[in-house]
């Protein structure tokens, strides 16, 4: 028999799943012998009666079955805790073709994790980029979130973000029994990842042989310099069988309630040190523009309140040996809001600064400095986002004899997202002040001291700013919506004999669109002209702040003073956003084949598989075209274009048990990702270049909505060893090398362009730069070959009862892996960004202890500095460098295993021990500081 893996076991005849059972439980003692003997006979009897009702009677049936079911009962050894979750994710690993990381839960409810994106973190050669202080983007392999793929129960997810990358968050581990990450791919594997593949899955309600009811509750503590906020969290789950058996029904629901505090520090750049461009510099000002210098900063304390409710259903329909449906449903809704408190100002980057006498410098760079005419804006800004996602899925299959199978899988999925941007500003009432600044002597962000004190209501007044043209604030608003349509059909043709276990062959069609709009406006005290003139009194409080070395400042409710009219919200001109708006559609249809091997090579068992996928592709994209002249810019038509093509994706996946519980792997592929939607939008800006060529052209940027996929000839080589101790307790030992040359990559690339056809604004009089020609040039992404990544993955689960007895319960989960690559995001460019979410070193290592119900663990992830996305003023998400990060957390439990509290859990966890803050440095210095603090969660759960 062909076990491939725990995500696919119900794609598989009752009868196969069960037998399979069996012979695991017929290698532990005798009386299994028994369980099973009783179990095939009863199994025979129902199916003879099924097709000759008088070879045995009902009662017979029934007494067998109840002969095998207290057997059943007495055998049953059930590995529960830490220890069984890991457990049941090494027999995942080990009975898959692919190679696989996994993630079980003992019990739906029971992932132990603030998020499920901190347990996929924790898998080997996995890592997450946090945001806001959680695990959002999980990176695989050294590529950023955008290069994997996310399915539930198999099917391809909607996102909430601007791209394909999930955003993890949005589902809630309460409500999943398990995640399997694929790192190789096989054909029957629709939706492929480049760098990997994760698939989330929910509980089946016929896999349980009796009802289950749980509840659980934890108390949310997030602390941050001795302050605490406090939230909740609680999730059910209902799941039970009916009609002897023939029909499942799963239910669950969790609620978040979950707060998070932080503080941010953040220096602009960096720029040359020539003492401001102010009107007046201060005497024996000296400055040195071989120095460089920050041109400016920002700094704030926010408040984040993350609410999620999520819902899960699932009914399992199996009538008859024929016929088995199954109904999914998840939906989830995620709220949260944002107010941050704060200030920013311009030092070499602003008009009115000048550089006062005495100034010190570490190296290049000025690390303490004294200015005049400095212009600080307070800022109070107000970020909410709500986001939703609905997931349905119907699955169908049907046993049209002992050998034929033919599934029918009809999928929906749609994620919504709203998000503000809401900023406000004021200033002190003289206008202008000094400053001065000093490198902490932790070296990770910069302290300031004004003169003039901030925290003082009566020293500010709500006005704009001169430098914005006298706006008071903007306002950005963005709708994301992504929906996925799909329908997959397929046969499965098994054999009793010979090489192959299996054939699978089927098609697939998905269609998905997906738009982002976005409105911006200025917020204006009357119309923004006044300037200075214009401001109202600061009516508001004084909070503790604690950031840059300022310890108080005055604030007001943004939304608040918004909302009575404050500020005027005039409409900005379209073309300061209109490249914000975009849609893409694709269409894709997939017809694979795929053989399962399961044979012998001189006596050594080999499994695996072979097939191929052929993809076709119908995509378009649509966006605004802006034309530029003579310092005039109009908005032209909707621009709508797309391209048609299909690729070949081979793939091979081979294991060979060289010894017993000793494998090696073997994979060979041609993977595929499809390229991120905001790059496939239509739509460009358009004006002259007068030094693009010898006379001007045409010159534009934009997107593309004929970009192909990336894709990648990929290799994997690893040696597993597995081996159980004298306790029974399972571990395992593996040794990976994978490489990866990328043939198609996309990055932005200056091609030549035709801008016939479009409407082109016409020279003005007088004008000698207007182009004589419509052939011009486009900066856009663009498709080409770029590099290779490569790396090698250590990691082991050990009880370490194997190196010494009285050991049992105590063990170690560990991964190292090192990763290198030769990928540039512009490789014409040698100091351009590398591959985006490449760490060269991640570390995972977990030691917990379980025995007599009770259980510890710690967990510690280390990540090398790497290139990740980050949302900048705009609300687009640009490549920045992030400092490498060391994030710990821990967790204690004890479950009740028996008397009038069995089946209640007691938790204890902490996450970010030690408050590892999130950075970002230059050579010159840092950029970015942010601190979350650590989140404590004590919690029950029940199961009755």
């Amino acid at each position: 028999m062909n076990a491939r893996d725990g995500a696919d076991d119900n794609d598989r005849p009752t009868t196969q799943r069960f037998l399979e059972g069996m012979m695991v439980q017929l290698k532990r003692n005798l009386l299994s012998v028994a369980l099973a003997s009783a179990t095939m006979m009863w199994m025979a009897q129902a199916q003879a009666q099924s097709t000759e009702a008088t070879d045995q009677t009902a009662e017979q049936a029934a007494a067998a079955k109840k002969k095998a079911d207290e057997a059943k009962n007495l055998d049953k050894v059930v590995v529960t805790g830490i220890r069984g979750g890991i457990e049941r994710a090494i027999d995942i690993k080990k009975d898959s073709t692919s190679i696989v990381e996994a993630i079980s839960a003992e019990d739906i409810g029971k992932l132990p994790d603030v998020s499920i994106a901190e347990s996929i973190a924790r898998l080997p050669g996995l890592t997450a980029q946090r945001e806001r202080g959680r695990a959002a983007q999980i990176n695989i392999r050294g590529f950023a979130g955008d290069f994997s793929a996310t399915t539930l129960n198999g099917r391809e997810q909607a996102t909430t973000s601007d791209s394909r990358g999930v955003e993890f968050d949005q589902y809630p581990s309460e409500l999943l029994a398990g995640v399997t990450v694929y790192k190789t791919p096989d054909a029957m594997l629709v939706g492929q990842g480049l760098s990997g593949t994760i698939d989330l899955r929910t509980v089946r309600p016929l896999d349980y042989d009796e009802r289950v009811l749980t509840f659980g509750a934890r108390y949310d503590q997030n602390k941050i310099r001795g302050q605490k906020e406090t939230g909740y969290r609680y999730n059910l789950a209902y799941i039970d069988q009916f009609a002897e058996g023939t029909v499942g029904l799963a239910v669950g629901f969790a609620h978040m309630d979950s707060p998070q505090p932080g503080y941010q520090n953040e220096p602009w750049g960096y720029t040359s040190f020539n003492g401001g461009s102010g009107p007046n510099p201060a005497a024996g000002a000296n400055p040195d523009p071989t120095k460089q210098i920050i041109g400016g900063a920002k700094f704030f304390k926010f408040n984040a309140d993350n609410k999620r409710d999520g819902l899960m259903a699932t009914l399992q329909l199996r009538p008859n040996d024929f016929w088995e449906g199954t109904i999914d449903w998840l939906y989830s809704r995620y709220d949260r809001t944002e107010v941050k408190s704060g200030a920013e100002f311009w030092t070499e980057w602003g008009g009115g600064t000048n550089v006062q006498p005495g100034w010190t410098a570490d190296g290049g760079t000025v690390t303490e400095s004294n200015w005049v005419g400095v212009y600080p804006v307070i800022r109070m800004d107000s970020n909410p986002s709500k986001s939703r996602l609905d997931s349905f899925g119907f699955n169908n299959k049907f046993n049209l004899s002992a050998n034929w199978t033919l599934n029918a899988d009809l999928s929906y999925s749609r994620a919504r997202n709203n998000y503000r941007n809401i900023e406000t500003a004021a200033g002190i009432a003289g206008g202008t002040t000094t400053l001065h600044f000093a490198l902490d002597p932790s070296g990770i962000f910069y302290n300031y001291d004004f003169g003039v004190d901030i925290g003082d209501p009566a020293n500010l007044v709500i006005r704009g700013v001169p430098d914005w043209g006298g706006q008071g604030g903007y306002y950005k608003n963005f709708n994301v919506e992504d929906k996925i349509q799909a329908v997959r059909l397929n046969l499965i043709r098994s054999f009793d004999s010979g090489a192959f276990s299996s054939i699978d062959f089927g098609l697939n069609f998905t269609k998905r669109s997906k738009f982002k709009s976005d409105y911006e406006a200025r917020l204006c005290l009357v119309d923004c002209t006044g300037g200075m003139a214009e401001y109202v009194p600061f009516t508001g409080s004084v909070i503790d702040f604690g950031v840059g070395g300022i310890d108080k400042l005055a604030i007001y409710d943004a939304d608040a003073l918004v909302a009575a009219g404050t500020w005027n919200i005039i409409d900005s001109p379209i073309d300061w956003f209109w490249g914000k708006s975009w849609e893409v559609e694709e269409k894709l249809t997939t017809l694979y084949f795929q053989a399962n091997i399961d044979t012998e090579i001189g006596n050594m068992p080999l499994r695996g598989n072979a097939g191929v996928q052929y993809v076709q592709a119908d995509q378009n994209g649509k966006g605004w075209t802006q034309f530029n002249n003579a310092g005039t810019s109009t908005i032209g038509a909707l621009t709508n274009y797309g391209d048609k093509y299909g690729h070949l994706l081979p793939s091979m996946n081979l294991g060979l048990e060289v010894m017993p519980e000793l494998q090696l792997r073997f994979a060979a592929a041609r993977q595929a990702m499809r390229p991120p939607m905001g790059e496939m939008r239509g739509g460009m800006s358009v004006g002259i270049c007068d030094n693009c060529s010898s006379q001007p052209i045409w010159s534009a940027n934009g997107g593309n909505p004929a970009l192909r996929p990336w894709l990648a000839n990929a290799y994997d080589l690893s040696l597993e060893k597995y081996f159980s101790t004298d306790a029974g307790n399972r571990g395992y030992l593996g040794l990976a090398y994978f490489y990866k040359d990328l043939v198609s990559y996309v990055w932005n690339q200056t091609v030549p362009f035709d801008f016939a056809g479009l409407p082109l604004p016409p020279a003005v009089a007088g004008q000698t730069n207007y182009p004589s020609t419509t052939l011009g040039q486009i900066s856009q992404p663009a498709n080409g070959k770029n590099g290779s990544i490569k790396g090698t993955e250590v990691s082991l689960s050990v009880p370490l009862d194997i190196l010494w007895s009285p050991l049992d319960g105590l063990g170690i989960v560990a991964s190292y892996s090192d990763t290198s690559s030769s990928i540039r995001m512009n490789p014409d460019d040698a100091n351009s960004y590398p591959l985006p979410g490449l760490s060269k070193t991640v570390v995972n290592g977990s030691i917990y202890y379980e025995r007599a119900g009770f259980s510890l663990r710690y967990n510690m992830r280390k990540r090398s500095r790497f290139v990740g996305g980050i949302r900048n003023y705009e609300g687009n998400v640009n490549p920045e460098w992030i400092d490498g990060e060391t994030v710990r957390d821990a967790q204690v439990s004890y479950s009740f295993n028996g008397g009038p509290l069995e089946g209640l859990s007691l938790y204890l966890q902490v996450a970010n021990l030690g408050d590892a803050p999130f950075t970002r440095s230059l050579p010159q210095g840092p950029t970015t500081y942010w601190e979350y603090g650590k989140t404590t969660l004590v919690g029950f759960s029940y199961k009755f």
